[in-house]
């Protein structure tokens, strides 16, 4: 069994083929952890790897032991205000004004298979034999209140995930804090591993040596941000991309978070993730319970890669959903840096005429196709055609281009609105403000409070509206400014700790509809680009557009950083003109390409602008895509060199069977008179003659991996770089098995 409980020793074994993790009920009733890790066999007990000790100025729970001092002690739920002073996983307010809680075993159930979280996001299994789930059930007697601890582990992933409700059968209580996950481990000798950055820059690799104290990453935004992602890695400082041991955390949430680690006096460090309590409250009556969301842990002894890998293939295959899940993605052109909101019904179908004839599959029409909506300023909320720009409507529209023989796509930013609409005209109130206060704007729209059932109803009805009446087969939903003033007028005053919550909720509900009602929809997530791209959207979208920086060279950290977690498949990647909208910068077409094939892959630009040459390229990159979108979407991807480190960069991707691999190197500034240069490639079979498409030159596996592929400027061999090609210069290398 993957999961086994010796009642001799009251201990648990969650244990797979890689991961093991040992839990074990402790004298003072709460759960302690001996063990999380590689594999090791199971044993009747493991007694002997519980630690206590005598420190000076401890707070003890026995009388006449001074030893046994929660303060020192691992735990999987640890309680606030009890003996230990380091981050709590929970914050309950009782009547009488106390925090003090006494969670103490009551029972656990363990069954094959995973159950849904209620209106949450999270992973999930297809057949019972994948994973097997632990229900482990903490009881506070005086107050009539149950903690379950809820772990799955999967059985051939090194994946354990974890989450907690709270069940209230006594006097009201308020919940002011709830951790999903927390990990004690025995030392803090890691390196922490952050995904950080701003609009337009979103998840660059920070990697900094653990430290006393706590270091902290945060969202207050409510949605996860494109300062911090719901992520925190670590590592061993020996670790490397290949080799070595990564812990990875990650919460499947698109709210406020918070992620730390807190390393203690004794070098000890603890791990805590889960929704942020800063404004946070929810009250729980009598009869009532709360989940938090599901965290998902990674373990990895074969370096980050591996790390990361685990997390691609979970969130891939059990975290997306629906017919798109495991379909190549359609090749698309978006018509936003082609025309911004400047366009006609002609000029798109012109547009997309021109796209079909490059072998573009798809067609999305961006922002700006609704009544009045010429600027930023107006209209976002009345999702109605603008007739004059759009004649026939988004129908009439929808119909031509798949008369053409594609796909439409269209664009909804359902969760906002302008002063200047129809909406807030009927429903001020339905915005998110703080009564008698000033209300911010943010790219001058506000926030719809998603937290009312009537304003999610509403929203739905208006894109049914649009939806049931259209050919659509993609929807871009995006999301352009971050919460403030955080008040519903839905909700009295004890509720209004729950808005980002609700709020949240509110969002998942509408995509749930959504889904339900047109379940061959592709939708694609976006929030200014990459300020929500976290793990809760894509159990609803499948992938996401990945930031609103188009540049290919600023694409290679931002798509680097990315696949930290996410996979390929989920990357939102297009290949824009130049020169570039948001840098000015001017890369070459097939660099721009070569940087945007690793992800979903698509255009954003006016095709009728380029000339016969650049569009003879594009029909190339198309068919390539074409080609080889299914190993570069579903393969196995490995980084090999990162951009954050020096001038190169370079990734890429394996065939599951290992006949098929594509390398992509890039080198961002030309070098005068440099080294040798090889890149070790990993993830081939050591035993198989691979040959290099397009190219006189065949090694092995072993070779490739371990001597590595040369790369070297200026070199004699044409499956070299030659140093001539100058600035932002790229290269794929193409291996089959010979």
């Amino acid at each position: 069994m993957p999961i086994v409980f010796h009642e001799t020793s009251n201990t648990f074994h969650l244990q797979n083929k890689t991961l093991s993790y040992v839990l074990k009920v402790l004298p003072h009733g709460g759960i302690g952890l001996l063990y999380c890790g590689k594999a090791i066999r199971d044993r009747a007990q493991f007694d002997h790897l519980f630690e206590t000790a005598y420190r000076g100025m401890a707070v003890c729970v026995f009388e006449g032991d001074k030893t046994y001092c929660l303060d020192h002690i691992k735990q999987e739920f640890p309680v606030p205000l009890a003996g230990d002073m380091r981050v709590a996983s929970i914050d309950l307010k009782q009547n009488n004004g106390s925090r003090v809680v006494d969670f103490r075993y009551a029972g656990h159930e363990i069954f094959p298979g995973k159950p849904k979280l209620d209106g949450l996001p999270a992973t999930y299994v297809e057949d019972d034999a994948e994973a097997t789930t632990l229900w482990i059930h903490l009881h506070d007697e005086r107050l009539g209140v149950t903690a379950t601890l809820q772990y799955t582990l999967y059985a051939d992933r090194p994946v354990l995930t974890r989450s907690v409700r709270i069940r209230n059968e006594g006097d009201e209580v308020v919940l002011d804090g709830l951790s999903s996950l927390n990990l004690d481990l025995p030392d803090a000798d890691y390196d922490l591993i952050e995904l950080t950055g701003a609009w337009a820059r979103e998840r660059s690799i920070h990697v900094e040596r653990l430290r006393p104290g706590l270091q902290s990453i945060y969202s207050l935004r409510g949605h996860s941000s494109s300062g911090f992602n719901p992520f925190l890695g670590l590592k061993r400082p020996e670790t490397t991309e290949a080799q070595g041991e990564a812990w990875g955390f990650s919460l499947v949430y698109s709210g406020n978070f918070l992620a730390q680690v807190d390393v203690d006096a004794y070098h000890t460090a603890r791990v805590n993730i889960g929704m942020h309590p800063f404004t946070f409250s929810w009250p729980l009556r009598k009869n009532e319970s709360f989940q938090s969301p599901e965290a998902v842990m990674v373990y990895s002894d074969q370096g980050t890669n591996g790390m990361s890998q685990a997390f691609h293939s979970l969130f891939r295959d059990r975290l997306a959903r629906g017919v798109w899940r495991d379909k190549p993605r359609p090749i698309l052109l978006n018509n936003w840096e082609g025309t911004y909101f400047d366009f006609r019904e002609r000029d798109l179908v012109e547009m997309a005429r021109e796209a079909k004839d490059l072998g573009v599959e798809l067609f999305v029409l961006d922002d700006g196709w609704f009544e009045g909506r010429n600027t930023d300023w107006t209209s976002l909320g009345d999702w109605r055609p603008d007739r004059n720009k759009l004649p026939n409507g988004i129908a009439g529209l929808s119909n031509t281009i798949h008369d053409l023989g594609l796909k439409f796509g269209l664009w909804f930013e359902p969760e906002m609105v302008n002063k200047r609409s129809r909406l807030y005209e009927a429903h001020p109130d339905w915005v998110l403000q703080t009564p008698n206060r000033h209300v911010s704007h943010g790219r001058n729209q506000f926030v719809l409070d998603f937290s009312n059932p009537d304003v999610v109803d509403f929203v739905f009805e208006m894109m049914k509206d649009i939806l049931d009446h259209a050919n659509i087969d993609y929807i871009k939903w995006d999301m352009n400014r971050s919460m403030s003033e955080v008040y519903s007028t839905a909700h009295g005053a004890l509720e209004q700790g729950t808005i980002y919550h609700r709020y949240i909720l509110g969002v998942y509900a509408l995509y749930e509809r959504l889904i339900e009602r047109y379940p061959n929809i592709l939708f694609e997530s976006c929030a200014s680009g990459g300020a929500r791209f976290d793990p809760g959207m894509l159990y609803y979208a499948p992938q996401a557009w990945t930031s609103d920086d188009t540049d290919a060279i600023e694409r290679l950290k931002i798509q680097y950083g990315t696949s930290m977690l996410y996979p390929i498949s989920s990357m939102g990647s297009h290949v824009s003109a130049i020169p570039n909208h948001q840098l000015n910068r001017s890369t070459p077409l097939s660099t721009r390409a070569n940087v945007a094939y690793f992800g979903t892959f698509g255009y954003e630009l006016d095709p009728r602008k380029m000339d016969e040459a650049e569009k003879a390229q594009i029909r190339k990159q198309i068919g390539f895509m074409k080609q080889y979108r299914s190993l570069i979407q579903f393969g196995t991807f490995y980084r090999l060199l990162s951009p954050f480190d020096g001038n190169e960069t370079a990734w890429m991707v394996v065939s599951n069977d290992q006949k098929t691999a594509i390398v992509g190197y890039y080198r961002t500034l030309q070098e005068v008179n440099e080294r040798y240069r090889r890149v070790r490639l990993q993830g081939l079979d050591p035993n198989t003659l691979y040959q290099i498409e397009g190219y006189d030159y065949d090694a092995y596996g072993d070779e490739l991996m371990y001597a590595g592929l040369i790369t070297t400027d200026a070199s004699a061999g044409e499956h070299n770089l030659k140093a001539g090609e100058g600035d932002y210069l790229s290269r794929l290398y193409i291996l089959h098995q010979k």
